[in-house]
């Protein structure tokens, strides 16, 4: 751990200023990580997991065709990238990374046994009940852990309505509540990433608000401004955060279109808890609907279309999730994801903006 090296070679003791420096360089590191590591690591996935195109759907495995054998599994690459620079930058006696660290390593070997099934046989990875059985489990130690630390603080077991206050308190039902928001923000990205750089581009925007809001309502004097929920310590888990944007935009540079490397299930579950881990820090659970409304409208899509052929007998887009109708419907593919990249950097900074406007 830097932390006293970097307290002694910047001659400062305020704490704030060193959570904003050590999250900074926390991002810098796991981008550096990721950019030196990264053609080692596509050359050593190329070697044992390739992508295998086998869909539901045999016209979306004829459009993806071209991207059959690429590595995948990058996310066992954006992992490492992250806790290097958490182990540099980072507290890891902070619950919150403690948790965070726990979420990420658990739904990450949860996710790599899906990709690993998929590579290994010829099954499609973990059954839809084997890997919600996982997340669950997982979701419930994470948030018995969290109601704990924050059962601590008044008024910090509730659902804050962000826009105007407003709260509905949870108890011992907030436990169930953070599996609900765990379980949803990992589907949520694991729904998403099925183009060319689509998860990554907006996990960046999203993980970036995050971090702001975590920062945010780490600071007695920021979260009074703002009236937002003070959260003792949350502070920190910016810099873990800041990690995982910096980890993520790195694995970007190899991750656009035409992809050198996917990241998988083991990348695209624990990123996608993160940020709902993020949002239960800082008891901003609402408006991650609005800073990661691109993963929310993946999945409402699904759920739509299942809900609509089950019970209508007809489909209500060419083919679910949201950016595989347009796929159908002959937009390119490099197209679509800088315009979901566009509409996630917007709901990101609509997110943050209404706090103060609220």
């Amino acid at each position: 751990m830097l932390v006293p090296l970097l307290q002694r070679v910047l001659a400062v003791s305020d704490s704030a200023t060193l959570l904003t420096v050590r999250t900074v360089l926390c991002s810098v590191t796991a981008f550096a990580l990721m950019l030196l590591a990264g053609p080692w690591g596509i050359r050593q996935l190329k070697r044992r997991f390739r992508e295998r195109i086998a869909s539901d759907s045999a016209r979306l495995d004829q459009l993806h065709a071209g991207k059959r054998d690429t590595p995948t599994m990058g996310g066992l690459l954006i992992l490492a990238a992250l806790v290097g620079s958490l182990l540099a930058w980072g507290d890891l006696t902070s619950r919150f990374v403690q948790w965070g660290l726990l979420l990420a390593v658990g739904l990450g070997l949860l996710g790599g046994l899906d990709d690993w099934i998929k590579q290994s046989t010829r099954r499609k990875g973990l059954s839809i009940r084997q890997k919600l059985l996982g997340q669950i489990g997982l979701s419930l130690l994470v948030g018995l852990g969290l109601q704990q630390q924050l059962g601590q603080h008044p008024g910090l077991l509730t659902v804050h309505w962000p826009w105007g206050g407003g709260e509905l308190w949870l108890g011992a039902l907030f436990c169930l509540w953070c599996m609900l928001v765990l379980t949803g923000s990992s589907n949520g990205v694991n729904l998403t990433d099925g183009l060319d750089g689509l998860a990554a581009g907006c996990l960046i925007f999203c993980g970036l608000a995050l971090a702001g809001l975590t920062y945010l309502a780490g600071n007695r004097v920021f979260a009074e401004f703002l009236s937002i929920p003070h959260v003792p310590g949350a502070g920190e888990f910016s810099v873990l955060l800041g990690g995982m944007v910096g980890a993520v935009l790195g694995f970007l540079w190899f991750n656009t279109f035409p992809a050198e490397v996917f990241m998988g299930d083991c990348g695209a579950l624990p990123l996608g808890g993160l940020i709902g881990l993020g949002a239960l820090i800082c008891r901003q659970e609402l408006l991650l609907i609005v800073v990661g409304g691109i993963f929310v409208a993946e999945t409402l899509s699904v759920v739509a279309q299942v809900a609509s052929f089950r019970l209508l007998g007809r489909r209500v887009l060419a083919c679910a999730p949201l950016h595989n109708h347009f796929v159908f419907r002959g937009v390119h593919e490099v197209k679509i994801v800088i315009r979901f990249w566009i509409i996630a950097a917007l709901l990101a900074i609509a997110g943050v903006a209404s706090l103060r406007l609220g």
